[in-house]
């Protein structure tokens, strides 16, 4: 069994959203994260925040040097949300909520007054491919305020930059040239920036690959160059979680499993949420623990509420309908997907590589960093 972790609701991503809101005078829905609270104190009127998807304290060990720029500004190693996935994790940057309270789960959640499961960025049964109305999206159906909008009402100049908005940018080398031309522009601003690699590599190729090792390096020589050219920033580096490579057996070629459910699963492949026929839990549990016990922890809809797996604070009020009676949590290297295709590189689970990330701090002033 690989080394778990469980998230840590007081150092999170969730919690670094958080500081940024307090920063610009903003009271948050959440604590704080200590770690980002005193580089904030330094007073710098423009905070930049670039996340990089699927960059994991693992991605950085393997395959950055230990003296290199992002390793040696990293100034601790903290928490991504459960799941540790995009969704739950970019969600909780983008409004200091834990996945508990914002209902956003993984890549597909079940919504009951529509009784699918829905892709939450893309709008889309996820079981059908059906493109939905509107009014069935996930940002209909369980809306959040951002931390942009919370920062726009209190006066604050607030920037989401990210390749899927639009045209621009379309390399990474773009992205940072955006953020500076926002810097430039004076005053007291927060800019938050998302790149989408080297999560979407890594999900093809694996994780290990020289691929993932090129990737690493441009973002870390381009963000090392942007740096240079900033002044009066607190620059911030993070991900939203780790990736490890996957062994995929998919839920259709397990027959005895499905015939126990009432609909497909839901959330992510290494963190499976499981609707059961009523009256066949006790045969679902000696089922799935057969064919996954060592690689799966798998826990009733009580437990993983009661051990605020997924957040603390109150919950949302749709969560409860949205978790069958069991979820399955990958702690070796097992993925359960929907479909025979699968990833060679993976997360949402609850092993160390998947759960944690880094928070890479620069004040910039406008002069070269030190090597």
């Amino acid at each position: 069994m690989a080394e778990l972790q469980f998230p840590d609701y007081q150092n999170s991503v969730a919690n670094l959203a958080c500081s940024i809101l307090r920063h610009f005078g903003v009271e948050p829905p959440n604590a704080t994260l200590p770690a980002a609270d005193r580089l904030l104190e330094t007073g710098a009127g423009n905070v930049v925040v670039i996340l990089v998807d699927g960059m994991g304290v693992r991605s950085l060990e393997t395959h950055l040097a230990q003296d290199g720029f992002f390793r040696r500004h990293l100034q601790c190693e903290y928490s991504s949300t459960f799941p540790p996935t995009t969704v739950a994790a970019t969600t909780a940057m983008d409004s200091g909520l834990f996945p508990n309270q914002s209902a956003w789960l993984g890549w597909t959640g079940y919504f009951q007054e529509v009784d699918r499961n829905l892709v939450y960025f893309w709008n889309q049964d996820a079981d059908t491919g059906e493109s939905l109305p509107d009014a069935q999206s996930p940002r209909v159906l369980a809306p959040y305020e951002s931390v942009h909008d919370l920062l726009g009402r209190a006066g604050v100049a607030s920037h989401f930059l990210a390749r899927f908005l639009g045209e621009r940018p379309q390399s990474f080398s773009e992205l940072c040239g955006l953020i500076q031309g926002l810097c430039a522009a004076g005053g007291r601003r927060y800019v938050y920036a998302y790149w989408d690699e080297p999560d979407a590599s890594m999900h093809e190729t694996g994780v290990d690959g020289e691929n993932i090792r090129r990737i690493l390096e441009e973002v870390e020589a381009e963000t090392e160059r942007l740096a240079a050219r900033l002044s009066d920033t607190l620059l911030l580096v993070t991900a939203d979680h780790g990736h490890i490579n996957v062994n995929n057996r998919c839920i259709l070629d397990e027959p005895d499993i499905c015939r126990l459910l009432t609909r497909m699963p839901s959330i992510e492949a290494r963190a499976v949420n499981l609707f059961v026929k009523p009256g066949q839990e006790a045969r679902f549990e000696e089922t799935f623990c057969s064919r996954f016990g060592e690689e799966f922890l798998l826990l009733t809809k009580e437990e993983v509420l009661d051990r605020q797996l997924l957040g603390t604070g109150p919950n949302h009020p749709r969560l409860s309908s949205m978790l069958g009676q069991y979820l399955a949590i990958g702690i070796g290297d097992t993925a359960l997907p929907n479909n025979r295709k699968g990833y060679k590189g993976n997360h949402a689970g609850l092993t160390r590589a998947e759960m944690r990330i880094p928070l890479i701090a620069v004040a910039c002033n406008g002069q070269p960093q030190p090597k």
